[in-house]
C-alpha cells in the first residue's frame, strides 16, 4: 500500500475532468491510502453523489490551501471576464502541495501537466501550460496572453521533466495525446474517461422525438447554438423539442441567464440546472437524440453518455469526440447548418443507434488506473 496524493486544481466547474478525479480517488482507495488536494468551493462528497461515483469518504483525506473557498470564490467571480484560470489554480495548488510532497510515494494529477518534486502519473485532459506554442488547429482555447506565458515560464513543467522515467503521462483521447506530443515531444498513453452504459432505456419506438444537451452551461459549450439547431430543424416541419440539463457553476451565471432567457421564449426548450443524476439519466433513457456543439472537445463526456444511453449522437467534426463517434460522417458536422442537415436526415430516416454502449465502461478505466499507478509505484 502506497501513499498517493491526487492533485486536482478545482472541482468547481463540475465537468468531465471532475468525474475523472473522483473516479481515480475511488479506484485507488482499494490498494492505497489516498489524499485529495484541491482548491474548490465544491464539496467532493456532494459532487461524487451527483456524478454517481462511489467513494469511501471517511477514508479519503481532503486537503486545501488556507482560505481555499474564498480564493476559489474570487476566481469564479472573475471567470466571466478572465476565463476559468485553471492554470493559475494549478500553480497555487501545486505550490501548496509541494510542501507536503515528501509525505507521499506518488502524485497523481487528474487535471493536466504539472511540475512535481516526486514521481507522478499525470492525466491530461488538455495541456494547461505553454499553449502559446500551439496553432489554432490544435485548439480554439490556446492562449498567448502575457499572464499565460508568465505562468508557463515560472511554473510550467519543462519538456525534460515530462519525458523523465519518473513521470507517466496519460491522455483522455488520441487527439489530446497528439497535442501533448506536438507541445512537449512526449506522447502519452490513451485512457478514455469512464462512462458506464445507462441501463433501462426505452425501446427506440417508445422514445420521445427530442434532443438532449448535457453538460455544464458555459459559453464554450455553445448551448445557444444548440437552440438554433433545434429552431431550424423544427422549421423543416420536424416536431422535436430540446432539454438542456447540467451544472451551472457560479462562474458562468451570466451565460446561464442568457440560455434561460432564450428557453423561456420557446415552448419546446427547457433548462434544468444542478439536477440529480437520476434526472439526467431519465432524460437520456427516454429521448432519441443527443447533441454537442463544442468544437475541439478534448474527449466529449456528454457525447459518450449519449452513446451509452442508446441515443443517436451528433457532435462537431474535431477533437476527441470524433473517436467517441467512430468518425462517422453522418454524425459529425462542421457548422450549425450541417448539424441541422444531419439531425433532420436522421429523423427522416428514423436512424437507430449503432455504436457499442459499453466501450468506455468505468470498470475498464478503474482497472487501467490501478495498473498504471501500481507500475509507477513499483
Amino acid at each position: 500500500m502506497a501513499r498517493v496524493a491526487v492533485v486536482h486544481n478545482t472541482l468547481d466547474f463540475q465537468g468531465g475532468a471532475d468525474v475523472v478525479c473522483l473516479t481515480v480517488c475511488s479506484a485507488l482507495q482499494r490498494d492505497h491510502t489516498v489524499t485529495l488536494y484541491t482548491l474548490s468551493e465544491t464539496d467532493p462528497a456532494a459532487l461524487a453523489d451527483r456524478f454517481g461515483v462511489d467513494i469511501d469518504h471517511e477514508a479519503l483525506t481532503v486537503r486545501m490551501p488556507p482560505f481555499a473557498g474564498a480564493i476559489a470564490g474570487v476566481l469564479s467571480s472573475f471567470a466571466p471576464l478572465a476565463g476559468p484560470q485553471l492554470a493559475l489554480r494549478s500553480v497555487l495548488l501545486g505550490r501548496y502541495f509541494a510542501r507536503d510532497a515528501s509525505d507521499f510515494d506518488l502524485a497523481v494529477s487528474t487535471a493536466n501537466e504539472l511540475a512535481f518534486p516526486i514521481p507522478s502519473v499525470q492525466y491530461v485532459h488538455y495541456p494547461q501550460f505553454h499553449t502559446h506554442r500551439l496553432t489554432h488547429s490544435d485548439t480554439e482555447d490556446a492562449s498567448d496572453g502575457v499572464g499565460a506565458r508568465i505562468l508557463s515560464r515560472v511554473a510550467g513543467p519543462e519538456d525534460e521533466a515530462l519525458a523523465s522515467p519518473t513521470t507517466t503521462l496519460v491522455a483522455n483521447s488520441a487527439w489530446t495525446a497528439g497535442v501533448v506530443d506536438r507541445l512537449y515531444g512526449v506522447k502519452p498513453a490513451v485512457l478514455h474517461p469512464p462512462v458506464d452504459p445507462i441501463e433501462g432505456g426505452r425501446d427506440w419506438a417508445d422514445r420521445e422525438p427530442g434532443v438532449v444537451v448535457v453538460g455544464r452551461l458555459a459559453p464554450d459549450k455553445r448551448i445557444l447554438d444548440a437552440i438554433r439547431v433545434v429552431d431550424r430543424v423544427r422549421a423543416r416541419d420536424h416536431d422535436i423539442h430540446l432539454h438542456i440539463v447540467g451544472g451551472a457553476p457560479r462562474a458562468y451565471r451570466q451565460y446561464v441567464s442568457r440560455v434561460e432567457t432564450a428557453a423561456t421564449e420557446r415552448s419546446y426548450v427547457s433548462v434544468e440546472v444542478d439536477v440529480p443524476r437520476s434526472r439526467i439519466e431519465t432524460l437520456l433513457r427516454t429521448h432519441k437524440y443527443g447533441l454537442n456543439l463544442k468544437p475541439r472537445e478534448h474527449f466529449g463526456m456528454a457525447v459518450a453518455e449519449y452513446v451509452a444511453a442508446g441515443m443517436v449522437a451528433f457532435a462537431p467534426d474535431s477533437g476527441g469526440q470524433r473517436e467517441v463517434l467512430d468518425e462517422r460522417t453522418d454524425r459529425l458536422f462542421e457548422s450549425v447548418e450541417e448539424a441541422v442537415d444531419l439531425l433532420s436526415a436522421a429523423i427522416e430516416a428514423d436512424d437507430r443507434p449503432a455504436l457499442p454502449r459499453d466501450r468506455f465502461a468505468s470498470r475498464r478505466f478503474r482497472e487501467s488506473v490501478r495498473r498504471i499507478v501500481n507500475r509507477a509505484v513499483a
